[in-house]
């Protein structure tokens, strides 16, 4: 499955994102380990951090399906340049994703940029620092 079809997924659900404050609309796509693709978009609140971004709304999705590895990930939004995930959305695919999963970074005009989950998140806080293999 190709990248293109991953991208595609973050595209069409980023049409959903409800931002009604910000107006910046954001998709995320992440494709399983089972290979299915599981999409999020941003869910805006009036309490600002009630919020919901478009990786955790795609991750969510794949775990709420059973699933728990991602094997990898796009972002989609309508800005000048590739937007980068969030802290908290960085730690988030960082536990269900290794450090070598390709993350892709688009824009709506076609911008892009490919990256890791490792290299947007180094040093990554993970279980084995709480005692856990």
């Amino acid at each position: 499955m190709s990248t293109e079809i991953l991208l595609q997924a973050a595209t069409d659900v980023r049409e959903n994102a409800y931002a009604p404050y910000s107006h910046f609309k954001v998709g995320a796509a992440v494709r399983a380990a089972s290979g299915a693709v599981y999409s999020g978009c941003n869910v805006e609140n009036a309490a600002y951090p009630e919020g919901t971004c478009a990786e955790a709304g795609a991750i969510a999705a794949m775990v709420a399906a059973g699933e728990t590895e991602l094997v990898e990930v796009a972002v989609i939004a309508d800005c000048p340049s590739p937007v980068p995930p969030c802290g908290g959305c960085r730690q988030k695919l960082a536990e269900f994703g290794r450090h070598d999963v390709k993350v892709t970074l688009a824009t709506v005009a076609g911008a892009r940029t490919e990256t890791t989950v490792g290299d947007l998140l180094p040093g990554s806080f993970s279980a084995g620092h709480m005692g856990h293999p």
